[in-house]
C-alpha cells in the first residue's frame, strides 16, 4: 500500500509531514482557525520576530509526539514489568491506531485558545480555560465527519480528547495505563512535548538564547518506567515516561530551558 504524504517545511524540524488521514485534520476549520492565533499573544510587540501561530506549533507538537511515541515502543525498551501493565504494547495494530490516535491528539491539543492565547483566557466563565473548549470541539460536530472518515481506522473522539488534554483535565474520566502514557507524551509535566516544542519555537522566533536544549537525545532516551514514589506516598505504581542515564543531561537542560524562558 502507497502512503501519501504532505510536507510541511518548518524552521524548528526542517520537515513536518502528513499521512493521508492528518490531511482532513488540518484542513478543518477548527485547526485553521489557529493560524490567526499568536502563539505568544502580545508579546510581538516587544519582540518583533515572535509573530508565530498556534498552527506551527500544533504540527510541532503533532511531529514530535509522533517521535516520542517511537522511541518508547521499541522492542528493545520493554521494560519488564511495563508489559505486564501495558498489554497494547505487544499488539502490533493497537500501536498502529494508537500512534495515528496520538498523532491526531498532538495536531487538535490547542483548538480551543482562543484569540490572542492565555492573555484572552480570562474572559472565559467561571471555571472555564481553553482546555475545556478544546475537548468540547474534538468532541463536537465540527469535526465529527472527520473522526468516522479515517482510511486507516475511525478514531473515537472522546479517545482524542482524552489525549490531548491529559487527566488532571479530564479527571473525572478513567484512564487506562496505556492513555495515561499516550497523554503524558503530549501533556506531561517533565517530557511533554507541548512544552519541548513551545520552548524551541518560542526562543526561535523571540531570538533569545535561552530555551534550547538537545531536544533530539532526550527524545531517544526516553522509556515507559514503573513510577516510583517516596514512602510517604499513596504507594501506587502506575507507569510514567522516564528518561535512561544517558540522557540525564538532556533531561536537566529541558528543566533549565523552561526556567529561563518563563523568568
Amino acid at each position: 500500500m502507497i502512503k501519501h504524504f504532505h510536507e510541511f517545511r518548518d524552521p524548528v524540524y526542517n520537515f513536518v509531514k502528513l499521512e493521508t488521514d492528518e490531511r482532513s485534520i488540518v484542513d478543518s476549520v477548527p485547526v485553521q482557525r489557529l493560524r490567526s492565533v499568536h502563539q505568544l499573544a502580545l508579546e510581538y510587540l516587544l519582540y518583533p520576530g515572535a509573530t508565530h501561530k498556534r498552527f506551527e506549533h500544533s504540527l510541532g507538537v503533532m511531529h514530535l509526539s509522533g517521535r516520542v511515541f517511537e522511541s518508547i515502543t521499541r522492542t528493545d525498551r520493554r521494560h519488564p514489568e511495563i508489559v505486564a501493565q501495558i498489554p497494547e504494547l505487544t499488539n502490533e495494530r493497537h500501536l498502529a491506531n494508537s500512534k495515528m490516535m496520538l498523532r491526531a491528539a498532538g495536531l487538535c491539543h490547542d483548538v480551543g485558545h482562543p484569540p490572542f492565547s492565555h492573555a484572552a483566557e480570562e474572559l472565559f466563565s467561571a471555571n472555564a480555560n481553553h482546555e475545556d473548549l478544546t475537548v468540547a470541539i474534538i468532541d463536537g460536530p465540527a469535526m465529527a465527519d472527520i473522526w468516522t472518515s479515517m482510511v486507516s481506522a475511525p478514531l473515537r473522539p472522546r479517545d482524542v480528547a482524552k489525549l490531548a488534554v491529559g487527566t488532571k483535565i479530564l479527571n473525572q474520566e478513567q484512564f487506562t495505563n496505556w492513555q495515561a502514557i499516550l497523554s503524558e507524551i503530549i501533556v506531561g509535566d517533565a517530557f511533554g512535548v507541548d512544552r519541548i516544542d513551545y520552548l524551541l519555537r518560542d526562543s526561535l522566533h523571540a531570538g533569545v538564547a535561552y530555551g534550547k536544549f538537545d531536544y533530539e537525545r532526550l527524545i531517544e532516551s526516553l522509556w515507559i518506567l514503573p513510577k516510583q514514589y517516596e514512602p510517604d506516598s499513596d504507594g501506587t505504581s502506575e507507569p510514567a515516561l522516564g528518561v535512561e542515564e544517558g540522557g540525564l543531561h538532556s533531561a536537566e537542560a529541558l528543566l533549565l530551558a523552561r526556567y529561563f524562558m518563563f523568568t
